[in-house]
């Protein structure tokens, strides 16, 4: 039938119809007689389900995790106002410093006006893992190099914003703490922590160059909202002179950075026609703050120059948005699906590579003892019988 029987098979082997649903059978099955076993085909299953496991655990890790983007744009929304977060600790009394900010449109605040000053002790600073000098810090610190979490940055935005209290004075005053926070405009400016009447034309006496030393601690300097819990470069640096004239510089290079999760946020920043005006300081999912990089140039001066702390800043015009995104639960199903079937495909192309090369080179391995049987005149198997005679 068919030619099956000329050819010495069966249509039995094919399994035979036991009637009902199996009549309707269109891919019978073959009978296990007819069947040839793989190789190490139990040891490749196993490998295809362990290696699927773990991409499945991976992308659906991934999958919660998110993915974080960082895009670069002109600045949209408008702005004039920029609030500067201090907090300094400088060795010198604070009857005799002399805090001032100024800025390029001339506009000039009396920072010692508007920040507190309390007076302490220079020894009880200096101390604890995360002090540092700028340039070597911790290794366990974040800094602008690193890769921003979202998470991390809405979480320490919901933490307390008051500046911690100044420790109770141990022995003398002879140092002082400068804290809080003031309005600026948002422009390129100056701060500066000199001695009482340097750099200033006041009436009075000008102090004792003896009394200089501005050596100082910068527990926090941050712009926009105070996030105490949000490390900035300058945040836990300490800086020492023995010198009476000495200047220390720091300049700044201020890009305005929102961190963000929501997605519609994500959509209206991103979409070009849209022009936001100043956005709310910080949401549950959103927060709109300022990241700035450092650089500083420090050394001795003369006794005709103004010694002090001079902090320059500068407003880059872009914004660098940090966005978290994640994919809906089809969009993971669709990448579960491929990651699996394409381990399946993958796993079968090289299981029959394998089964291949093993068959290939076990032909030749017959073959090759084939022809030295008939080089030395007997076929494989047959050995040589030696007879021994007395």
């Amino acid at each position: 039938m068919n030619g099956f029987a000329e050819s010495g098979l069966s249509e039995e082997a094919f399994g035979a119809s036991k009637g009902g649903l199996s009549s309707f059978d269109a891919f019978p099955k073959t009978k296990a007689t007819y069947l040839t076993r793989g190789r190490n085909g139990g040891a490749w299953t196993l490998i295809l389900i362990i290696t699927c496991v773990y991409l499945t655990v991976t992308e659906t890790m991934r999958w919660f995790t998110g993915t974080t983007t960082h895009t670069f744009s002109v600045e949209k929304g408008v702005s004039h106002d920029l609030q500067i977060n201090i907090d300094f600790v400088v060795a010198m009394r604070c009857a005799d410093l002399h805090v001032n900010v100024q800025d390029a449109s001339g506009d000039r605040i009396l920072a010692g006006d508007t920040l507190r000053r309390d007076p302490t002790s220079w020894k009880q600073w200096g101390k604890g893992r995360r002090i540092h000098t700028l340039g070597s810090g911790p290794d366990d610190m974040p800094g602008w190099e690193d890769e921003e979490d979202v998470h991390d940055y809405l979480g320490a935005a919901r933490g307390k914003k008051k500046f911690p209290k100044t420790p109770r004075v141990r022995g003398p005053p002879d140092a002082c703490r400068i804290y809080g926070s003031l309005e600026g405009n948002k422009v390129q400016g100056d701060f500066h922590i000199t001695a009482r009447g340097h750099g200033y034309m006041e009436l009075g006496e000008h102090l004792d160059h003896n009394a200089f030393n501005f050596s100082h601690q910068i527990n926090e300097l941050s712009f926009g909202p105070y996030y105490p819990s949000l490390v900035n470069p300058l945040d836990s640096t300490i800086a020492t002179t023995q010198s009476h004239f000495f200047k220390f510089q720091y300049y700044l290079s201020i890009v305005p950075t929102i961190y963000t999760e929501e997605a519609h946020t994500i959509a209206r920043l991103n979409n070009p026609s849209t022009s936001p005006s100043d956005p709310p300081a910080y949401s549950s999912h959103t927060i709109w703050t300022n990241q700035y990089a450092v650089t500083s140039q420090s050394h001795l001066v003369g006794e005709n120059q103004v010694p002090g702390i001079f902090v320059k800043f500068d407003i880059e015009p872009i914004t660098l948005t940090i966005a978290e995104e994640w994919g809906g639960i089809l969009a993971l199903l669709v990448r579960l699906v491929n990651v699996v079937s394409g381990v399946i495909v993958a796993g079968g192309w090289c299981y029959q590579l394998y089964d291949w090369s093993i068959e290939t080179w076990g032909k030749r391995s017959r073959r090759r003892e084939s022809t030295m049987g008939v080089i030395t005149g007997r076929r494989s198997g047959e050995y040589d019988v030696k007879v021994a005679y007395d």
